[in-house]
């Protein structure tokens, strides 16, 4: 058990409330720790209620829009996010999957080519794609609702192939589509296309020869970029250009990161000058080689500290040219994440604490990559036959459900909320398994978030600990004397279903919520307990 006390501080502007940790039995932390938090925003972070956004793998595109009929279950799953913070998430359709597809307008629909799945990779993403007319259009069923107005959608075409013609034809069917009247009267934009898809792997997976560097990937970019920008005549639209979409950073200018294709005059380019965004892809570790990985690992705090602030320099760099920066593609594990890990509850802990923390560091959004029947999903938008995590036939197949990690996103949005005026601002925990965040509405202090990531397991055998926060306010404002409390809920961090978000559960069949929401009243006096493996929002009067 921890102690949280509180440590005085002399009443100024700047005052803040200070929480300290103190061990006791069951306790993970070894010494004293001290958080303070103004009671107003004064520098903390501005954030809208679109942080966690979507990347969608694109060669199944038409599984979650629905081809002939709209996909309810995916409708309702943003929907939900929708009633919450009034904003849909920002979709990103793209991916690995971009680069193998080319146009043919007498195709209806897509024709798809998959390589056989393997126990590693159960789903994998298709090899060749063909697409008509009829792959694009569709997003009209999945996106096009007047609840959705103010959805972006960034749009990836094919650079890996080197083929003008085919970045010509895919752009004219895109904004074909987007002009649409189902579109166009739903207020839902192409904000965004992306030219090509981590293209820093090029030159190990045969699309570029071995020895292909920053300097000839930004001058062929300018190239066809130049082609799509006339194409899609950029200059009379609301259309941009996302920069970069790398699978990793070398953070000089000498190699593959934003500073290296600034370095070699993207953005003083005539299509450079579109760009108004860096995308930057991350995942936490690698499954593709099928190694075993630890859930431990991945909640913890400092883990997911080292892995997003090695990119602190590219940020910088990027806002330095009044760019926003995007991680465009991440999510735990890369070649569609590890079983046992990407799948749990405790890796929706992981997506809480990730996307938060992304912000503070500068990331306008956070675009969770998501694919048919990939373990990390958030969202699993269609009947599965083989199992997601060795690709065995299911006895019964497995309906349309959501998985651990999208309690994160209704968490996240319930924190921002939907004022259009919110700020956040990481708390200074140096306990290693606690990390909080609190949330101001026009600059007063609302909301606060405490996620204890210390991994309860299904084979813990020894009682689960808890921590005790007590809270105490200063500074100008009124300091607030009760908090209602909502808890995720989780059994085990090694889990698979069966979270509870405010006594609520989205584990439906139609992906809307069921069940009595739950909250318990505290006391500023009184503090809070935070067990192993659960988060919780506190909303103060």
């Amino acid at each position: 058990m921890q102690i949280w006390t509180c440590l005085p501080q002399e009443p100024d502007a700047n005052q803040r409330f200070t929480l300290t940790t103190t061990p006791g039995s069951g306790s993970t932390s070894s010494g004293g720790d001290s958080v303070s938090i103004p009671i107003t925003a004064g520098s903390a972070t501005a954030v809208t209620g679109n942080l966690l956004s979507l990347s969608i793998e694109q060669d199944r595109w038409l599984d979650w829009s629905g081809n002939a009929t709209q996909n309810t279950f995916f409708f309702n799953c943003l929907d939900n996010i929708v009633e919450i913070t009034g904003l849909p998430p920002q979709i990103r359709i793209g991916a690995d999957s971009e680069d193998h597809t080319n146009f043919n307008p007498s195709v209806v629909g897509v024709q798809d080519q998959f390589p056989p799945p393997t126990t590693t990779v159960p789903y994998p993403e298709a090899s060749n794609i063909v697409a008509g007319p009829g792959f694009y259009q569709p997003a009209t069923r999945a996106l096009a609702h007047r609840r959705f107005s103010g959805t972006g959608v960034t749009w990836g075409v094919n650079f890996g192939g080197a083929n003008l013609t085919a970045v010509f034809l895919e752009t004219q069917a895109i904004l074909a589509a987007f002009a649409l009247s189902a579109f166009t009267q739903a207020g839902i934009t192409l904000d965004n296309l992306e030219l090509g898809n981590e293209a820093d792997l090029y030159s190990g997976n045969g699309l570029r020869a071995s020895t292909y560097t920053v300097q000839q990937y930004t001058s062929q970019w300018i190239t066809f970029a130049t082609n799509l920008t006339n194409t899609a005549k950029l200059s009379s639209s609301s259309t941009h250009i996302w920069g970069g979409a790398f699978a990793g950073s070398s953070h000089t200018t000498t190699g593959f990161s934003p500073q290296g294709i600034f370095a070699n005059g993207i953005l003083n380019s005539v299509p450079g000058a579109f760009i108004k965004t860096i995308s930057q892809h991350h995942y936490s570790g690698s499954f593709c080689a099928g190694s075993e990985s630890l859930l431990q690992d991945l909640m913890t705090k400092a883990t997911i500290r080292s892995n997003l602030s090695s990119f602190t320099p590219d940020i910088e760099a990027v806002h330095a040219q009044g760019l926003n920066y995007v991680f465009g593609e991440t999510n735990s594990y890369s070649c569609h994440g590890a079983p046992g890990v990407s799948n749990t509850a405790g890796a929706a802990l992981w997506t809480l604490d990730y996307a938060l923390y992304a912000s503070q560091i500068g990331a306008t959004q956070v675009y969770f990559h998501e694919g048919i029947g990939y373990k990390y999903n958030l969202i699993q938008p269609l009947t599965l036959t083989r199992s997601t995590l060795d690709g065995s036939t299911l006895a019964k197949p497995q309906a349309p459900h959501i998985q651990p990690q999208y309690y994160a996103a209704i968490i996240i949005a319930e924190a921002i909320g939907d004022s259009g005026h919110t700020q956040v601002a990481e708390l200074s925990i140096s306990d290693t398994r606690l990390s909080g965040y609190a949330f101001y509405e026009s600059g007063s202090f609302k909301r606060a978030i405490f996620i204890n990531s210390l991994a309860y397991l299904t084979t813990t055998t020894t009682a689960r600990p808890s921590t005790h926060v007590n809270l105490s306010f200063g500074g100008s404002g009124t300091a607030p004397t009760s908090f209602s409390v909502k808890r995720l809920i989780i059994n085990h961090a090694d889990d698979v279903s069966n979270l509870t978000w405010g006594g609520q559960t989205y584990e439906t069949s139609d992906g809307r919520v069921s069940g009595s929401l739950t909250t318990e009243s505290g006391t500023v006096a009184g503090g809070i307990d935070i067990p192993a493996t659960q988060a919780v929002m506190l909303s103060f009067d």
